[in-house]
């Protein structure tokens, strides 16, 4: 008896899948990928790549603003400017950005880490971030941004998704602080215990934020 069409083409896909897993796997679309975003900060599972905030402004500690500050955070996962590997460290994600040639004692390599504190009410994601660029301080910023999908077209005029993450608001904390960073509704509470290296007071001092787009 000859196997029917339904069956055929499952066989079909099923020796595309052992060839070439994703030929068959049906892509997520634009907005469940947002609503990924917002839950966990990952497309498909993927951690966003910590280097985007150094590109995002944390590494540029000679200019008072961010000049980069929307990324294509779709394309940025598994991409080739974001190469350098990701490690865990309890809560934040790292990437160490090895220095070529070496600067020697007391310089080391380059290192951007976040993590992730969730999102508000209205949809902007709170992502608290640091930055090393091989010396002694560890500069601290929060960021508040913003996610939307778009289309565009490549290089070859065919229309693709983006999911383009854009800093809305970033407050520089300092070189080496220390606190805590909370979320109710859209404000987002600072509470420093220290504000940098030579910060030994002790004293507790609040700030809050309102998170809204401007």
């Amino acid at each position: 008896m000859r196997p029917s069409h339904r069956a055929t083409a499952l066989t079909a896909c099923l020796f595309v899948l052992s060839l070439a897993p994703l030929a068959c796997a049906e892509e997520a679309s634009p907005a469940a990928l947002v609503d990924e975003m917002r839950r966990s900060f990952t497309i498909d599972g993927k951690a966003v790549p910590p280097e985007i905030f150094r590109d995002l402004g944390d590494g540029d500690l000679a200019d008072s603003g961010p000049i980069w500050v929307t990324v294509d955070v779709k394309s940025a996962i598994g991409s080739n400017l974001y190469y350098d590997a990701i490690t865990k460290n309890g809560d934040w994600l790292v990437q160490r950005k090895v220095q070529t040639p070496p600067l020697g004692p007391p310089f080391g390599d380059e290192l951007t880490s976040y993590t992730y504190l969730g999102a508000t009410e209205n949809g902007l994601l709170v992502v608290l971030a640091s930055y090393s660029g091989g010396g002694t301080g560890v500069f601290y910023t929060l960021h508040i941004l913003d996610l939307a999908p778009a289309r565009a077209f490549d290089s070859e005029g065919k229309v693709y998704d983006r999911i383009n993450l854009t800093d809305v608001r970033s407050t520089p904390l300092g070189d080496r602080w220390s606190g805590e960073v909370t979320i109710a509704h859209n404000t987002v509470t600072i509470v420093t215990q220290r504000a940098g290296p030579v910060d030994d007071s002790g004293i507790r001092r609040t700030t809050t934020i309102e998170a809204s787009r401007p």
